[in-house]
């Protein structure tokens, strides 16, 4: 950007920084649109269902709207205006990228006695979000139907990637933000007739995908205390890898994914079976670290092989709970490059993990 920099920029108001960033004042710009970036990038993680595409998405929107800036009227809000060109951003990033899935909507469930084949390594998976990133809960208006965190659930995020790209920016833009139908077509240069259509097609459609009971609401009704005692057991259990302790957790119905593999196994004998025989098999010991992705309860999973002194990044564990604290799901995220967008080290001392 060849631009003249303005270094007293902080104490402006908006309307004195849009008139500056106008002006080609780069410095001013940034100020400007700082305070929407991180919901931005969000967005562009609901359109994609990825954590890097949303980034790549988010910079290119960033410099279209540096770019634009000059052209921008003010017909409407800049933040409205700022997400046209994220949900564009993202719509053109769909045509260039398969589509996102988990491994449940790749095939059906493997034999946890089988051998395991190689992991898919071209961009097919669904990655998890880190917390930390997302806005506060509740909605992002009064007129959105899902909270900002169930909004980004890993149900939600996989209901959506089977959306057409305009059903799925109609859903998001008018259930998850709020914005007014009008805001909506012209966001996405369509008719408020076709949006409309768009946007029943698309809530019929991931109805049929979403669980009865979000994470959020079974957050709920467990309340702190019953979550922080699922959890606890379920550490104890991985780290002394007592796979019967495990079992007991599990729901009937219980699922395992592990992307980029994809094999997952369903069912409670199917799936304490898998961890008997591979990451329970006590080949390996392991350290669990707590974190937080896509509103779930989520751990940072490390793995120690001794005579070794450093316990390694092996996976990202996702956790969907039952209300009555057992374990329904488990997608563990093998992917340790993941980490560092979590705020978690690659790699640690066997001594810094004694408090887990």
């Amino acid at each position: 950007m060849n631009t003249r920099k303005d270094t007293n920029t902080g104490a402006r108001e908006p309307r004195q920084l849009l008139a500056a960033a106008q002006g080609g004042d780069e410095r001013a710009f940034e100020r400007l649109v700082e305070p929407y970036r991180g919901e931005l990038e969000v967005h562009c993680y609901r359109m994609l269902g990825s954590l890097h595409d949303a980034e790549d998405a988010t910079q290119e929107a960033m410099l279209r709207a540096w770019r634009g800036i000059g052209r921008f009227e003010g017909r409407s809000s800049l933040r409205s205006w700022l997400y046209r060109i994220a949900t564009n951003s993202a719509l053109r990033l769909i045509e260039r990228r398969p589509k996102r899935v988990l491994p449940l909507d790749y095939g059906d469930p493997g034999d946890p006695h089988d051998e395991i084949g190689e992991p898919l390594v071209e961009s097919t998976w669904i990655e998890p979000y880190p917390d930390e990133r997302l806005p506060d809960n509740g909605p992002a208006s009064p007129d959105a139907r899902y909270e900002q965190r169930e909004s980004v659930e890993l149900a939600f995020i996989a209901a959506l990637q089977h959306l057409p790209p305009l059903q799925r920016a109609v859903l998001i833009l008018s259930d998850v933000l709020g914005f007014a139908p009008g805001e909506v077509a012209e966001s996405l240069e369509a008719t408020p007739a076709s949006v409309y259509s768009a946007l029943q097609r698309a809530r019929s459609a991931a109805k049929e995908r979403l669980p009865e009971r979000s994470e959020q609401d079974t957050l709920r009704v467990l309340g702190d205390d019953g979550v922080r005692e699922a959890v606890d057991r379920f550490v104890a259990a991985w780290e002394m890898a007592d796979v019967e302790a495990i079992r007991s957790m599990l729901t009937e119905d219980a699922v395992l994914a592990m992307p980029p593999w994809p094999e997952w196994f369903r069912g409670r004998d199917a799936v304490s079976d898998f961890l008997a025989a591979r990451p329970l098999s006590q080949t390996r010991h392991w350290r669990l670290a707590p974190t937080k992705a896509n509103g779930h309860v989520a751990l940072a999973s490390y793995f120690v092989e001794p005579p070794e002194r450093v316990v390694r990044a092996a996976a990202l564990l996702v956790l969907s709970l039952a209300p009555d604290g057992h374990l329904r799901g488990l997608t563990a995220f093998r992917d340790p490059d993941l980490f560092a967008h979590f705020g978690l080290p690659g790699a640690m001392d066997l001594e810094d993990t004694s408090d887990h």
